[in-house]
């Protein structure tokens, strides 16, 4: 077995260097810099599977208005903590057009990507009842969003959703939120890392249980409308990027620039504040700040503790994009969509060469193609499996990381791999499966 793609004593020799326990309980970054320094050393390129940033150029119509801002001289100036004055309507048409749900502008913030849109909220929500305080995740999902809660001290649990699609996720869902622990609860939709995506009824049963038990749904919308099985590209038209917003008043959504618009370099997301949520007076939050409105300590409370706000040219480059898209001058969804197209090839490879798809349904149809995949190969934990694919110059991640119950499985991210790797990614697998079969 010692004869792989990728030297074999090099690979040993840096996994030993690494100092990591477990290749399969490594973080994302920890993979990036072992593969890193696999690469350096052999001078071999591998199928870079393991980071889930965008692989295409960003969009234009977002550079040339931050580049526009910045000859203006916004560098100069403080923005406001609750978004330029021209952003925040049009981030509330966005969301009517593209979900079909109606919000004041005022609930429309922007903030430095999703990642502070989460940590906000986790801090400012989870504060608002003093005898409860924690997040119940919908997973498999993003391990730093528990890494966020960890570092302030929060409560949290979670429960893989595998064998709870449709009808079934009531009662397991209702079995947590009945304890009266949470003040929270998030998914991501579509998934990451299994592309999982709820359907109506699902999202119908989460909107229903979190109005009766008075939880705030977290919708982190980072792949919005990357579900290419339906078209949600037309600004005003049915189809809508399916929301919980739909059957509940108890939501904040995490909308990304990062994947949809290629926009991650300059860390610039939106959370958007449901009007009921926003006007809501939580007497405990006073423990924490100045005001007992959630809308106010929000913004005024964390926002302005985190940031100070968000970088201003990069405001107006969100403001650019979500302009056109709104007037239909620009098709966000058909520029992403080379990422299913890709994912379609290489998940046939996979399939070919004897791996199986892990999350492979939406209840009852087939999963859709997109940004991520999951996948497996008979005899092998995740963690193990990951560590052989490293000899065969394959990078993925451990699904153990993500809270997936699944422990065969792997997470795989399109966006880097190129479709000129699709021979090699070809060749590899065919050695694995004809050296492991």
């Amino acid at each position: 077995m010692k004869n792989t793609p990728i030297d074999y004593d090099i690979v040993s020799q840096k996994i030993k260097e690494s100092k990591l326990k477990s290749i399969g309980n490594a973080t994302i970054r920890e993979i990036k810099k072992l593969v890193d320094q696999i690469e350096q050393d052999t001078g071999k390129k591998f199928v870079r599977m393991e980071m889930g940033i965008p692989g295409l150029p960003p969009t234009a119509i977002g550079v040339q208005a931050q580049k526009d801002a910045l000859d203006r001289g916004v560098a100069a100036i403080y923005p406001d903590i609750y978004g330029i004055a021209e952003l925040k309507p049009e981030i509330a048409k966005f969301v009517k057009n593209f979900l079909n749900v109606d919000v004041s502008p005022e609930g429309c913030l922007p903030t430095v990507g999703s990642m502070q849109g989460s940590y906000a909220a986790f801090l400012t929500l989870n504060r608002m009842y003093k005898d409860r305080e924690g997040t119940l995740f919908i997973d498999p999902g993003f391990p730093v969003h528990k890494q966020q809660l960890k570092v302030m001290g929060q409560e949290w649990e979670s429960f893989d959703v595998y064998d709870y699609r449709g009808d079934k996720l009531r009662d397991k869902l209702e079995s947590y939120l009945s304890t009266g622990r949470f003040c929270s609860l998030l998914y991501s939709n579509p998934n990451n890392p299994s592309w999982i995506c709820f359907t109506e009824k699902e999202l119908k049963i989460i909107g229903e249980l979190a109005t009766k038990y008075n939880i705030i749904v977290i919708e982190d919308l980072a792949y919005f409308a990357m579900d290419f099985r339906k078209d949600y590209s037309i600004p005003g038209k049915p189809p809508y990027q399916p929301t919980v917003a739909h059957y509940t008043d108890n939501w904040v959504m995490l909308i990304s620039s990062s994947k949809v618009f290629s926009y991650a370099g300059e860390r610039v997301g939106t959370m958007v504040i449901s009007d009921k949520l926003f006007e809501t007076s939580a007497p405990d939050l006073l423990r924490f700040y100045s005001s007992d409105n959630v809308g106010y300590a929000m913004i005024f409370g964390s926002i302005y503790s985190l940031s100070s706000g968000t970088p201003h040219s990069a405001q107006y480059a969100l403001l650019a994009m979500l302009k056109a898209a709104n007037e239909g001058r620009f098709n966000f969804v058909e520029q992403v969509k080379e990422y299913g197209e890709k994912a379609k090839i290489m998940k046939k490879l996979f399939l070919d060469n004897g791996f199986k798809i892990v999350y492979d349904k939406d209840e009852d149809d087939p999963i859709a193609d997109g940004f991520y995949f999951t996948f497996a190969y008979p005899g092998f934990s995740g963690a193990e499996l990951l560590e052989k694919l490293l000899y065969y110059g394959i990078s993925a991640i451990s699904l153990d990381i993500t809270g997936s119950e699944r422990h065969e499985g792997i997470r795989a991210c399109v966006s880097l791999v190129q479709r000129s790797q699709f021979k090699d990614l070809e060749e590899r697998l065919k050695q694995f499966h004809q050296d492991h079969k």
